[in-house]
C-alpha cells in the first residue's frame, strides 16, 4: 500500500495538476496577450503547481528586473547540474526580445502547460529552456499604438529595451545588462538547438510562419551540412503534415519576392548569429504580422513542438555533431572570417503568395504598392542560401590583451573564455596589427558608430608585457567566438563595435616651429629618410608645396613618432 501511495504522489507531482491551467490568450479569444507581471505570476504558478517546472531569476536587466528562466523536465530534474548531458538535449526557447511580437510568449506558454496537463508528451531526453521574456523594459512599455499594422493581438510592448537597444543586435557588443543577463543563462546551459521567437513585416504572403535558419555555410562543417540536409528539412515537412507550409524567411522587401531572394546573413551581433560562434543549432521563426493573432500564436507552438520531436529523434547524432565541431575548433588552425554570397547556387521552395500591384494612393494621389489577396498564386522561387569564403584567419598560439583594455577582457569573461594574467613582466614574440584604412558609420547605429573596410598591415616584434595582462591560449571551444571578436576585420568584432577606439586618435604631436630644427638636424643624420622625402616630393605636387605636410612626414618617419597610434591592442603569439 505504501508503495501505491509513493507512486501516486508521484505521477501527480510530475503528471497532470488537478486543475486545467487557463492562460489570458485563450480566455480573451487570442485577442489579448499578457503585461509582464502576468507572466511572471503565471509562471511562477505553474513552478508551484508542477515539479516538472523550475523558474529561476537570473542576471539583472535594464528595467531593473531580474531575467527569468524557465526549466522543465519530464523527470523533475529542472537544475542545471542534474541534467544528464550524455543523454539529454537542451532546446532554448528566447521570447519578447521585441516585445511587440509576444507570439512566442503566448505559444510557450501554452507549451508548458499541455506539458504539465500531459497534452503534449515532453520526451525524456530532453529539456526545455524558456526565457518568458528577454525584453523586460519593452514588455513594460505597452501600448495599443505600437507595430501599426501588425494584426493582434490588442496591446502589446515596444521594440527598444530601457536603453531604447534594439536587443537583437546586442549580443556581441552588449550595452544592455539584459545583453550581459543572456550571456550567463546561455554559458550555463550550453544549449543544442536555440529558438528565438519574432514576428516579420515586409511583403504580404499567404505563410503564416516563415524561418530563419542560421546561415548553414556560416554554421559550417557537419553541423552545417546536417542542417542544411536534415534538420530544416524535417522542420518544413513536420509543419507542412500540420497544414502549415513553411517558407524560409522572406528577405524582400519590395514586390517581387517571386523572383527569389538572398538567405538572410545573420551575424554574431544577432541571437542566431552569436550562438553559432558557440556551436550552437539556431533558428529565428518569423511569423507573419498581417495574420491573426491565433493562427501566428498556434502557428509558434506547432514549431516549437516540431524543434522538440525532431531533436528528442536525433539526439544522440545532434550531441555527435556538437562533440565533433567542438573539438574540431580546439584544434582548427585556420577559421573564416568573412563570407559573400555565391549566386550560382540556390535551393527552390513553393512561394505562396499574392500578386502585387499599383494602385493610386489616397495620401498622396501617387501610385502606392498594394497586394491583391483575390489573386493568391504558387511559384517555386529561388532562395541564395550559399556563401562562399571570403577570407581565413590563421589562428595564432594565443593572443595578449594588455590588461588596461579591461572593457574587452570583461566581454570575454562573460562569455566564460579561458584565459590567465601573465605573473611576471615578461617579453614575447608576438604579431602586431597596424590599422591602415576603416570608414566610421556618419550616422550612430544602437549606440555606436561601427567601423567597417577595414585594413590591416602585421609586422612581427618583441614587445615587452606587464605582469596582470591577459594571456589567452587558443585551444579552447571559444577559438571561433574569438577569432570573430578579436581579429579587427570581424564584421561583428570588438574593432567593429569601437572597443578600440582610444587607438584612432593621436596623443602626442608637436610644434612645429620648435621642431623644424630637430627635424632637420634628424634628416642631415638619416640619409634613407631624405631619398624617401625625396620620392614623396617628387611624385606629390600638393606634397611637394606644403611645408606642414613634409615636415609631420620627418616626424612620422621618426622615433619620436607615437608608437599606440593604430597600433591595434591585441597582439597574436607566433
Amino acid at each position: 500500500m505504501r508503495v501505491i501511495f509513493i507512486a501516486l504522489l508521484t505521477a501527480l507531482c510530475l503528471g497532470a495538476i488537478s486543475q486545467p491551467v487557463s492562460t489570458l490568450v485563450e480566455t480573451a479569444g487570442y485577442s489579448k496577450s499578457p503585461a509582464y507581471a502576468e507572466i511572471i505570476k503565471w509562471w511562477q504558478q505553474l513552478d508551484a503547481r508542477s515539479a516538472k517546472v523550475k523558474m529561476q531569476s537570473m542576471g539583472m536587466t535594464d528595467a531593473g528586473f531580474p531575467l527569468h528562466l524557465v526549466l522543465i523536465s519530464n523527470d523533475g530534474k529542472t537544475e542545471v547540474s542534474a541534467i544528464n548531458r550524455n543523454t539529454k538535449r537542451i532546446i532554448l526557447f528566447n521570447n519578447g526580445i521585441h516585445p511587440g511580437e509576444p507570439d512566442g510568449i503566448d505559444a510557450s506558454m501554452l507549451l508548458a502547460r499541455d506539458i504539465v496537463e500531459n497534452k503534449f508528451r515532453l520526451p525524456d531526453n530532453i529539456v526545455i529552456a524558456i526565457i518568458p521574456v528577454y525584453n523586460i523594459g519593452g514588455c513594460l512599455d505597452r501600448s495599443k499604438d505600437y507595430r501599426v499594422d501588425q494584426n493582434g493581438p490588442e496591446e502589446f510592448g515596444f521594440r527598444g529595451n530601457s536603453q531604447n537597444l534594439d536587443l537583437n543586435r546586442d549580443f556581441i557588443k552588449c550595452d544592455s545588462k539584459d545583453a550581459r543577463a543572456f550571456a550567463g543563462i546561455f554559458h550555463l546551459l550550453d544549449p543544442d538547438v536555440f529558438v528565438d521567437n519574432h514576428v516579420s513585416d515586409g511583403a504580404d504572403y499567404q505563410h503564416v510562419m516563415t524561418l530563419l535558419s542560421t546561415q548553414h555555410n556560416k554554421l559550417g562543417g557537419i553541423m552545417g551540412d546536417f542542417l542544411n540536409d536534415e534538420f530544416e528539412p524535417a522542420l518544413y515537412s513536420s509543419m507542412k503534415q500540420k497544414g502549415l507550409d513553411m517558407v524560409p524567411y522572406v528577405n524582400s522587401f519590395g514586390d517581387t519576392p517571386e523572383n527569389g531572394w538572398p538567405e538572410y546573413w545573420d551575424g554574431p551581433r544577432y541571437s542566431s548569429g552569436y550562438a553559432v560562434l558557440w556551436h550552437c543549432f539556431s533558428f529565428v521563426p518569423e511569423t507573419h504580422m498581417l495574420k491573426s493573432y491565433e493562427k501566428r500564436v498556434k502557428a509558434t507552438y506547432e514549431l516549437e513542438k516540431s524543434f522538440i520531436e525532431f531533436t528528442s529523434a536525433n539526439a544522440s547524432k545532434i550531441k555527435d555533431l556538437r562533440d565533433r565541431t567542438k573539438l574540431a575548433a580546439r584544434t582548427s588552425t585556420e577559421f573564416p572570417i568573412s563570407w559573400q554570397l555565391d549566386r550560382s547556387k540556390f535551393k527552390e521552395v513553393t512561394y505562396m503568395g499574392y500578386e502585387a500591384g499599383k494602385k493610386t494612393s489616397e495620401v498622396s494621389g501617387l501610385p502606392r504598392l498594394y497586394y491583391d489577396h483575390s489573386k493568391p498564386f504558387e511559384k517555386k522561387v529561388k532562395i541564395y542560401n550559399y556563401f562562399a569564403v571570403k577570407n581565413t584567419i590563421k589562428k595564432p598560439k594565443a593572443y595578449i590583451i594588455p590588461q588596461g583594455w579591461w572593457k574587452v577582457t570583461d566581454l570575454l569573461a562573460l562569455n566564460k573564455v579561458n584565459m590567465r594574467r601573465l605573473s611576471q613582466d615578461t617579453s614575447i614574440i608576438v604579431e602586431v596589427y597596424h590599422i591602415d584604412e576603416y570608414k566610421s558609420s556618419p550616422r550612430p547605429y544602437e549606440m555606436h558608430h561601427p567601423n567597417s573596410e577595414v585594413k590591416v598591415s602585421v609586422t612581427t616584434r618583441t614587445l615587452q608585457f606587464r605582469k596582470g595582462d591577459w594571456y589567452i591560449p587558443m585551444d579552447q571551444e571559444a577559438n571561433r567566438f574569438l577569432i570573430e571578436t578579436l581579429e579587427p576585420t570581424g564584421e561583428d568584432s570588438y574593432f567593429a563595435w569601437n572597443y578600440f577606439d582610444g587607438i584612432l586618435g593621436q596623443k602626442e604631436g608637436y610644434s612645429g616651429y620648435a621642431f623644424e630644427d630637430i627635424a632637420a638636424d634628424y634628416l642631415k643624420k638619416e640619409p634613407a629618410l631624405q631619398e624617401k622625402l625625396a620620392a614623396r616630393k617628387a611624385t606629390d605636387t600638393a606634397f611637394a608645396k606644403n611645408a606642414g605636410a613634409q615636415l609631420n612626414f620627418i616626424y612620422q618617419n621618426s622615433p619620436w613618432v607615437e608608437q599606440a597610434y593604430l597600433r591595434y591592442p591585441v597582439y597574436r603569439v607566433l
